[in-house]
């Protein structure tokens, strides 16, 4: 098993952080904690700014010196609840057929589990002064703000 170093930055549960890649670029998330294979967990909370439960790589975050307590997590938030299912293989005569498909939907499970730990984040959340406002606020730079000089 290969342990992976989480950046200074990032404490283990609580930071607010800065997403810069994917549908959800320029949101800011509350990271929940570091999954064995290194990717960090982050939510938005969903409620609050519509975040899901995600995994991230450290390197598509900025760390911000915001925080939050956060309450323990549960156990179920693994790696494996980010399972995809493989796609059937289709043979040659199906090759050429088409096919209306569905589109994926969200689990259940998932729906549940992202309710649980909104649960457990939004009260955390509304403690802090103003979090609730930034946290749905997005991220931006203007002309002549570089992220590099920035503190955050």
């Amino acid at each position: 098993k290969q342990w992976y170093q989480r950046r200074v930055a990032i404490t283990a549960g609580g930071t607010v952080v800065i997403l810069l890649a994917g549908a959800h670029r320029g949101k800011r998330a509350v990271c929940l904690k570091q999954l064995p294979s290194g990717l960090l967990l982050v939510s938005g909370p969903y409620k609050i700014n519509g975040v899901p439960l995600r995994r991230v790589d450290q390197a598509y975050v900025i760390a911000t010196s915001t925080k939050v307590e956060l309450p323990a997590m549960p156990d179920s938030l693994t790696d494996s609840l980010f399972k995809r299912k493989p796609k059937p293989t289709k043979n040659e005569k199906e090759m050429f057929v088409e096919n209306t498909t569905e589109e994926p939907k969200i689990s259940a499970e998932r729906i549940a589990i992202q309710k649980e730990v909104d649960a457990l984040v939004v009260p955390a959340v509304k403690k802090v002064d103003m979090l609730q406002s930034y946290l749905r606020s997005r991220f931006t730079l203007s002309k002549g703000q570089f992220p590099h000089e920035m503190k955050f």
